[in-house]
């Protein structure tokens, strides 16, 4: 990928990649720096971006890995400071819909919470999920049905409790 293919493919994608991460993530802010330093992480293999066919889920994987890291981080941050007595710093999401949805996308597993937003927010097939997560496609739709139902119960939705499918 050439510098110019480099700076179009981050014109084209990067308010997509935040808004998914957003979701996956339940911060803003939070996805706005991994899904940034993905990108500064994927600047250095723009020709293997290239070859990899798929450089927006390589972005998307990278910048899911980069918060998982710092997932691991903060709760062994979190764990220090009540050990010291210091409370830990919470962000706010913004606007009330979105606080119901990202509160109640939350409290499922992060990996439920991952492959529903890959589905229902990327629109990636059932396969796609698989290879870009690493896990089998049975895995992923045991996932996207137990999300469902957890979901429908969190946000109290008798027409998405009784919906075929689910």
């Amino acid at each position: 990928m050439t510098v110019e293919e480099f700076e179009e493919f981050y014109a084209q994608t990067v308010a997509r990649l935040t808004g998914q991460l957003y979701v996956m993530l339940g911060d803003l802010h939070e996805a706005q720096d991994v899904v940034q330093e993905a990108f500064v992480k994927g600047w250095s293999r723009r020709r293997q971006l290239d070859r990899e066919r798929e450089p927006e889920a390589w972005i998307r994987t990278v910048a899911w890995r980069l918060a998982v890291s710092r997932w691991r981080f903060r709760r062994r941050t979190a764990e220090a400071w009540k050990r010291g007595g210091a409370p830990p710093h919470h962000v706010e999401a913004p606007g009330p819909d979105q606080v119901v949805l990202v509160g109640a996308l939350r409290e499922l597993p992060p990996q439920q919470r991952r492959t529903l937003t890959l589905h229902y927010l990327c629109d990636l097939t059932v396969e796609q999920i698989a290879r870009e997560t690493g896990l089998s496609a049975s895995t992923v739709k045991t996932h996207l049905a137990r999300g469902r139902t957890a979901l429908a119960h969190r946000l109290h939705d008798p027409r998405i409790e009784e919906a075929p499918g689910v």
